[in-house]
């Protein structure tokens, strides 16, 4: 099944010029490139691409909870509260600062289970819970334990879409529809007939 995703590269692995190498995991993976710029995203478009729902912020905000528990973080002292859905919205609000702090690498790939097989090579959102052979796992230097300790949220590298719905959503939110550029063929659309 053909689909689309949106993978951004964020400020931590353009500052360390690590651009290139992920855009070739990708290549080397057959997935097609549609779209792509590199851009400075503004408070507007960060804030509508981290969802606003309660369940969201429940569920970032119980994690987030859990990793200060598990290291000893006192999440009173360092978020200010300990409301999982509370702690969910500063999460948000760390997630957005970051993708605004500098330049990002914005695209769209097409391919065959693109956005399970994308999901698959970033790795774990958590860098040290990423394999070996991922992106993160293979280039991110950050932890969920240095980010709570700095009242951060963790500098993982990527953001991969998380379900085709929301790849979808997202995709129009960072592109207009003549952004997208689907009129080539790659190589392995003629021999496998996609």
């Amino acid at each position: 099944m053909t689909e689309r995703t949106l993978v951004i590269i964020k400020p931590d692995a353009v500052k360390r010029g690590l651009m290139g190498e992920i855009l070739s995991r990708f290549e080397r993976m057959g997935l097609k490139m549609i779209a792509g710029k590199f851009i400075q995203a503004d408070r507007d478009t960060a804030s509508k691409h981290y969802p606003d729902s309660i369940e969201w912020k429940q569920t970032v905000g119980q994690r987030t909870i859990d990793d200060c528990q598990k290291y000893g973080i006192d999440i009173i002292s360092n978020i200010g509260t300990d409301d999982p859905v509370a702690v969910g919205e500063v999460v948000k609000k760390w997630n957005e600062d970051f993708l605004i702090s500098g330049p990002v690498f914005a695209f769209v790939l097409k391919g065959v289970n693109a956005v399970e097989r994308v999901r698959a090579i970033t790795g774990s959102t958590v860098p040290t819970k990423a394999n070996p052979g991922t992106i993160r796992g293979d280039y991110s230097l950050d932890s969920a334990i240095t980010a709570n300790q700095r009242s951060r949220t963790i500098y993982n590298l990527v953001h991969a879409s998380g379900s085709v719905e929301e790849a979808e959503n997202e995709i129009s939110l960072w592109f207009m529809p003549d952004e997208i550029n689907d009129q080539y063929r790659l190589v392995y659309e003629d021999l496998y007939k996609y």
